[in-house]
């Protein structure tokens, strides 16, 4: 009788378990009741501007990616990029890849780059970012430059009441001038494009700012002199003037650091040139 009792007893202990620990089959995700717990890792979105930028240069559908992009909000948007080193990828990958999703589109766009009345490349909104449409000015001289006025050489800032409240809630804590070597406007004289990852985005600026400076410097110790990429002219004050640019030459073992060269600065090349990408 004894016997009879634990038996039942045993089995119907052993009824009430999941299969799983019975020594039965597994049963289906939907048949276990559980908490609702979200395992999935969410994507950030400068993850998702590195992807975007992949696909422009793989030739891959971007539509999902750029949809994302337009519709989230300024608020989710800000608190996604609240670690700098997202930021500084996400806007980078935002200007690379848009320059060339337009210019593939319509190569034509390129030609009016300068003009002061009418559609302008540079200064016309046509970028949409969580539901705000801008320029690749904005986007460049607005939030990674924190609204410096574009012909001033790096030396004047617009009145902060006068800068559109979307473009002071993204503002770059400060200036970099190494993005000066990392965003490609579709000039030949442009550096390559590189996705960048907000995990390296420092190393990978790093790299990017050495390698460029050294195939763009030409310096003559006979002559003390050196020749740079006129970028060191348009934004001098980003770099802390001539002086800033000469010693940053230095830092990246470009020219001797003993030296003091008098400064020229190399003609830019406008030719359009697009689909020039490296991995760095």
């Amino acid at each position: 009788m004894i016997y009879r009792l634990m038996t039942f007893f045993i089995f119907t202990i052993m009824a009430t378990l999941p299969l799983s620990l019975a020594g039965g089959h597994p049963l289906a995700a939907s048949e276990i009741e559980s908490p609702a717990i979200d395992n999935k890792e969410v994507e950030s979105y400068a993850h998702l501007s590195k992807k975007l930028v992949k696909a422009v240069r793989d030739g891959e559908p971007y539509e999902e990616i750029t949809q994302k992009l337009a519709e989230v909000t300024p608020e989710e948007l800000r608190e996604d990029l609240a670690n700098s080193s997202h930021d500084k990828a996400f806007w980078l990958n935002i200007y690379n890849a848009y320059v060339q999703i337009l210019l593939l589109d319509d190569p034509e766009l390129f030609e009016d780059r300068n003009s002061w009345f009418g559609y302008n490349f540079f200064s016309s909104p046509q970028v949409t970012i969580a539901g705000k449409k801008l320029s690749f000015d904005d986007i460049e001289h607005g939030i990674m430059r924190r609204s410096k006025f574009k012909l001033s050489l790096g030396y004047v800032s617009k009145p902060e009441l006068l800068v559109d409240d979307f473009i002071r809630k993204f503002w770059w804590e400060e200036v970099d001038p190494r993005i000066h070597f990392a965003v490609n406007c579709g000039a030949a004289s442009c550096p390559y494009i590189a996705p960048f990852d907000p995990d390296r985005v420092e190393e990978q600026l790093e790299i990017a700012t050495r390698q460029y400076l050294a195939e763009n410097t030409d310096y003559d110790p006979d002559g003390n002199r050196v020749e740079v990429t006129r970028l060191m002219s348009w934004f001098r004050g980003d770099f802390g003037g001539v002086s800033g640019a000469i010693q940053m030459l230095k830092d990246y073992d470009i020219i001797p650091e003993n030296t003091d060269p008098s400064v020229d600065f190399k003609e830019y090349d406008w030719t359009l040139e697009l689909g020039n990408y490296q991995e760095l």
